[in-house]
C-alpha cells in the first residue's frame, strides 16, 4: 500500500523553489521515520494534484532524491524508500534536570551585548519606506551573472579551489583582482604579500585591533563612529579616546599627544559623509609620521562616489608606511556576501593571516572564487556604474524632497555614499520619532547607535535610499515631516 498523498504539504510562505521544497518534505519524512525503508511512494500525478503543482515537478523531486539514495525506481511499479535512505540514530535521551542551574551572569568573563544597537528590524522589507542603510536593493544586482559566476566556481576546472583547506592563503585570482583593479583606484599599489582577505570590513578591524592594541595602548576614534568599531575596541580593553568630528571629518589637531593607533573614516566619515580634505589628510599623516602612531583607515564605500570622483585615500599618501587600509565589498555587491579585505606592509599581513588561521582559517574558497569571476569578468564595473546612476536619482530626488518639507540636513559629502545625516529641529529625540514613524511603514535609523554612551546626542537620524525604490521616497519623506511637526507642537 502506498504511503497516502495527504501525508504531505507545502508550506506557503516558503521562498524555495517547489521542486526543492517537495524534496525536502520527503527527506524529513524519511529521516523522522514517518516513511519507512520499502515503503511506496504516492504516485507522481497523486502527489502532483495533492499538492498542485505540475506533475514533472514531482517527477524531477523523485529522480533528484533517487540519486541521492533516498528513493529507489522500480520501473512501472513506482518509487520505493530505499533499504539504503539515510537515517538518524536512535537513542535514549537522559532525563532533564532543572533548568539554568548555571549563573551566567557570573560565569560569563566579558559581555558584548551593552552597546545601543542599531535599530532595524529583521522583517524590514515589509516596510514600505525602508530608509535604512547598508541593505541591497535586489532590481540593481545582476543576479544572472552571479549565478553563471557561482555555476563556473563549483565546476570541475576549479575543484581544488573549492575542496583545498587553504590554511593561511587566499584565492589568488581574487587578490590579483584587487591588487590590479581595485586598489588602482585609490591611488594604492600593493603586492599580493601584503594583502589579506577579510569576512567584510568589521572583520578586517577586528584583526587589526586584536594585533594592535593592548591594555596599555590608546586608540583614538571618531565620535560619532561606526558602532561595530566601538564594540571591537572594548574587546581589546584598551584606552579610547574620542574626538568629535567636524563637517571635515577627523580634525588631527584635537588628537592628543600620546596614542598609538588611529581609526578613520576619511572618504565617507561614518555616519556623517563627511568627507576629509587632502590638506587635513597630508597633516594627518605627517603627525603619525613625527609622532609613531598608526592610521587604520576605513574606506567601506569607496565604490559609492559617483558625483565625483573620491579624493586620494590616505593609503596613496603614506609615505611613512603609517596606514593599514580596510575595504569591503558589501555596500558595492551585497551585505551578506562578508567580503573585504585589508591592506598593510607584509611583516603586518603575517601576522594577520596567522590570527585569521587560528580563528577562522579563511574565508570560504567558493565565495572568493565567485566573486573573482565576478569581479575579472566586468560585472562587477557594470553593477557599480549602473548603482551610481540609480543612487544619483535617488540622492536628488530627496534632496528636493527634504527643501519641499523643511527637513534639516547639515553640511554633507560632496562625493555619493548611500544616505544622508539628518537632524530633528529643537532636537527631538529621533528615537522616538523612529517607533512613531514605524506605524506609517517608515524606517529611519535613530543617531543614538553612533554616539558613545556617555555623549550628549541631540537629535540626529540616518536616512538611507540604497533599499527603498524612488517611487516611494516623496510619500516617506512627507511622513518624516508630517511626524516632526507632530512632535514639535
Amino acid at each position: 500500500m502506498a504511503i497516502p498523498a495527504e501525508t504531505f504539504f507545502l508550506r506557503p510562505d516558503s521562498e524555495t523553489t517547489l521542486q526543492h521544497q517537495i524534496q525536502r518534505l520527503i527527506v524529513e519524512a524519511i529521516l523522522s521515520g514517518r516513511c519507512l525503508p520499502g515503503e511506496k511512494m504516492p504516485s507522481s500525478r497523486k502527489l502532483a494534484d495533492h499538492l498542485g503543482v505540475a506533475r514533472i515537478t514531482v517527477t524531477i523531486a523523485y529522480t533528484e532524491l533517487v540519486s541521492n539514495e533516498y528513493l529507489i525506481s522500480r520501473g512501472r511499479s513506482g518509487y520505493f524508500v530505499a533499504n539504503t535512505a539515510p537515517s538518524r540514530p536512535k537513542f535514549e535521551l537522559p532525563a532533564q534536570g532543572e533548568a539554568n542551574q548555571i549563573d551566567w551572569s557570573r560565569v560569563i568573563s566579558q559581555r558584548f551585548s551593552d552597546e545601543v544597537p542599531l535599530v532595524r528590524p529583521s522583517n524590514w522589507r515589509d516596510y514600505k519606506y525602508p530608509f535604512i542603510y547598508g541593505q541591497s536593493d535586489p532590481s540593481l544586482f545582476d543576479h544572472s551573472n552571479w549565478r553563471t559566476c557561482a555555476l563556473q566556481a563549483v565546476g570541475r576546472k576549479d575543484f581544488d579551489i573549492l575542496a583545498t583547506d587553504y590554511y593561511e592563503r587566499d584565492d589568488p585570482m581574487l587578490v590579483e583582482f584587487i591588487a590590479r583593479q581595485i586598489l588602482p583606484r585609490r591611488g594604492i599599489a600593493a603586492k599580493p604579500e601584503e594583502i589579506l582577505i577579510t569576512l567584510g570590513a568589521q572583520n578586517a578591524l577586528w584583526i587589526t585591533a586584536q594585533l594592535l592594541l593592548t591594555q596599555r595602548r590608546v586608540a583614538v576614534i571618531e565620535n560619532p563612529c561606526f558602532p561595530g568599531l566601538r564594540q571591537i575596541l572594548n574587546q581589546t580593553r584598551c584606552n579610547t579616546v574620542l574626538v568629535d568630528v567636524d563637517a571635515a571629518g577627523l580634525p588631527p589637531e584635537k588628537l592628543p599627544a600620546q596614542i598609538d593607533v588611529v581609526f578613520t573614516t576619511p572618504s565617507h566619515h561614518c555616519p556623517s559623509n563627511a568627507t576629509m580634505p587632502v590638506s587635513r589628510r597630508h597633516a594627518l599623516l605627517k603627525l603619525a609620521a613625527r609622532n609613531g602612531f598608526v592610521i587604520v583607515e576605513d574606506d567601506y564605500e569607496f565604490e559609492i562616489s559617483f558625483l565625483k570622483s573620491p579624493s586620494p585615500a590616505l593609503k596613496s599618501l603614506d609615505q611613512s608606511g603609517s596606514v593599514i587600509y580596510t575595504g569591503s565589498f558589501s555596500k558595492s555587491l551585497f551585505p551578506g556576501l562578508r567580503l573585504g579585505y585589508l591592506v598593510a606592509p607584509e611583516p603586518f599581513v603575517r601576522e594577520a593571516r596567522a590570527l585569521r588561521s587560528s580563528v577562522l582559517r579563511h574565508p570560504p574558497g567558493l565565495i572568493q572564487r565567485t566573486a573573482a569571476y565576478f569581479l575579472s569578468l566586468g560585472h562587477y564595473d557594470a553593477q557599480i556604474a549602473r548603482m551610481g546612476r540609480i543612487y544619483q536619482k535617488r540622492r536628488s530626488l530627496m534632496e528636493q524632497c527634504m527643501a519641499e518639507n523643511g527637513l534639516l540636513m547639515p553640511r554633507q559629502g560632496t562625493f555619493g555614499g548611500s544616505s544622508f545625516w539628518m537632524r530633528t529641529p529643537e532636537d527631538i529625540d529621533s528615537s522616538e520619532l523612529a517607533l512613531n514613524l514605524r506605524n506609517d511603514g517608515v524606517l529611519i535609523e535613530p543617531g543614538r547607535a553612533f554616539f558613545a554612551r556617555n555623549s550628549e546626542v541631540p537629535g540626529y537620524y540616518r536616512l538611507a535610499y540604497s533599499s527603498i525604490p524612488s517611487a516611494n521616497i516623496p510619500e516617506g519623506m512627507a511622513l518624516i515631516a508630517k511626524r516632526i511637526g507632530e512632535a514639535m507642537r
